[in-house]
Parts: C-alpha cells; structure tokens; sequence
C-alpha cells in the first residue's frame, strides 16, 4: 500500500495526502475527513524513514535495552502506559541478547536508530552515559549512577537498609548478603545499605557471609549453596534482586532446606514472579514500571522543550512482607 493509492482512492492529489498525514493546512476539512476514511480503510502508514526525511521528526521515542528480562520487560509495561496522549510512539529495540554486558552496547543501538527512526531515545541500564548525543536521551537505572544526563532510578540504599533492618527486626543477627553485579550503581547501593543497616544494629559485618550472586537466577545457587552448607550458616539471607532470591529457593530446596523455618530470605525489585513463588517472596518494592513512565515524562519534557525541570529522578522504595522470612 502506498501513497498514491491513498491519493487515487479519494481522488485527490499525492501532494494534498501528504498534507493530511502531516498535520498541514491548506486542506478542506471535508478533503481530510476523506483522505483520512481511506487511510483506515485500505490501511496506509507512512514509512518512518521518509517521515522523518520530510520533517525532521518521527514522533517516535526508542526504549533500548541489552536484553528482556524482567526489570526491562517491566519498564517496557511502564512506558507504553505513558506514552499514550504524548503525541509519540514507542519502539522496543534490543540486539537480541549479543549485548550482553558488553561496554557501549547503547552508543551501536543509538547510532543505528537516531535521525531517522526515533526523535529521543530512554536506555534501560546504560554501560556508558555521554551527554551531547544526537537526540536528547534518558538513563534508567545507569551502571555507573546519574552523571550528567538525565536519569531515572530508585532509592536502591535505602530499600536495602530497609530489608536488613526488617531481618534485624525479627531477630537474625547472621545475615548474609548475595549481592548484584560489582560494576553496577545499584549494586554497590545495595551492598552499602545492607552494611550500613547492620552498623546501625551494632552488629558487625561478616564477609564470610557474603556472596555475588550476579543478579541472575542461575548464577546465584552456587554462592547460595555455599553459604547454606556452612557450619555456622546465616539465620537470614538478603539477596539483592528477585532473581537471585529465587536462585537462593532453588539451591536451599537441592539441600532440603525450607523456607522460612530453615532460613528467611528477602528479595529485591518485586517483580511479578516474586508472588508466585512458594512461601511467597518477602521483598523490596522497587517502582519498575512507574521508572519507565517517569523517563516517558522527562524525555517527551526535554524533547518539546517546556521549560527547566530536574533531570534526576528518584523514586521511593519499600517493604512487601510476604512468606519467606519469620522470627527466630
């Protein structure tokens, strides 16, 4: 279906169906009424390459991200919800987990999307965060924190302190740690709200309890096990995201191990899967979906231009007591 299609089905000129698809005057109302029925009709939609080659703009905003899993697949939901009434459209782009973890991923995805295909681009966990791009950008969640560009993420310390401070407070004073991956803000947050909460107990910080778990489900069952076969093992464990607090069910369930009665467990992120576990899963809510509408917000703010506002937001964090954790 192409454009001259539409022109020769409602009998008017290629020139006068451009118009109508833009949004440009010199068009009858009765015209444009036409042209647009036929459009719907016969299904026409313009090519986002040449939309953007006759102004400039495809009203198109791009949400990046190394791979879907969770935390993005999240994000996705929460901007999709608030683009609609912006004006722009959404366009999900991954490169099919080659990514990876690989440093720079944004900068190829970026380069092959900006100008033609995306006015404005939010990137989900950036390696790397460069002000000065060719389209006004968004960070959710950076690895190395906010750094000048505007970011969207959480209070990653503070629900880590209040994790650690909910198992103080049923009476676990050996609690171990599995925390994300060592090159990530959030990561480093986490570990330094899980200590600085049990120095606020008096309780000090045993490394031997502690462990990377990666933020992945199967990377975490082996430190889990070796934390769970210890003489001494942890009355508690905190696992910095729900990934890896599943990974801990996985690796205490191969040992015969239950929880709660064996062990507590409380996660992070309250992602949808963390209410299905068996006990469900204790754990700290972190506003996934409300991070990408706020990034929808602050981006189509930058992109239209309306006016000064802070570039850094960051939202609250808190408590979901479910199952896996109970008093000693």
């Amino acid at each position: 279906m192409t454009i001259n299609d539409v022109a020769r089905e409602a009998g008017v000129s290629v020139a006068t169906v451009s118009k109508v698809i833009n949004g440009r005057y010199g068009v009858a109302v009765s015209t444009s009424e036409r042209v647009q029925q036929v459009i719907d009709d016969l299904g026409y939609e313009s090519s986002l390459v040449a939309r953007s080659l006759r102004s400039h703009r495809t009203n198109v905003i791009g949400i990046l991200v190394a791979e879907f899993e969770p935390f993005s697949t999240e994000i996705l939901k929460g901007t999709s919800q608030a683009i609609t009434d912006t004006g722009y459209e959404l366009l999900a782009y991954s490169g099919g987990g080659r990514a990876g973890t690989s440093v720079g991923w944004e900068r190829r995805y970026l380069s092959r999307l900006s100008g033609t295909l995306i006015d404005g681009a939010i990137l989900v966990t950036p390696t790397v965060v460069e002000p000065g791009g060719s389209v006004p950008v968004v960070a959710i969640d950076p690895h190395a924190g906010p750094a000048g560009m505007p970011t969207v993420d959480s209070d990653n310390f503070a629900g880590a302190s209040t994790a650690t401070r909910y198992l103080l407070g049923l009476g676990h004073r050996r609690i171990g740690f599995l925390g994300g991956r060592p090159d990530l803000e959030s990561s480093r947050q986490r570990e330094d709200g899980y200590r600085s909460a049990l120095a606020e107990a008096g309780v000090a910080v045993d490394p031997d309890l502690m462990r990377v778990g990666g933020y992945r489900r199967a990377s975490t069952v082996e430190p889990a096990r070796e934390l769970l076969t210890r003489p001494d093992r942890p009355t508690a464990l905190f696992a910095a995201n729900d990934l890896s607090a599943l990974g801990v069910m996985d690796a205490a369930a191969a040992l015969g191990l239950t929880i709660p009665d064996d062990v507590s467990l409380v996660g992070f992120d309250n992602i949808p899967e963390s209410a299905l576990t068996t006990p469900p899963l204790t754990t700290i809510h972190q506003p996934i979906q409300q991070m990408g509408a706020a990034a929808v917000d602050l981006l189509v703010h930058l992109m239209d231009g309306s006016g000064d506002r802070d570039t850094h937001v960051r939202l609250p964090t808190d408590l979901v007591e479910r199952g896996s954790a109970r008093a000693l």
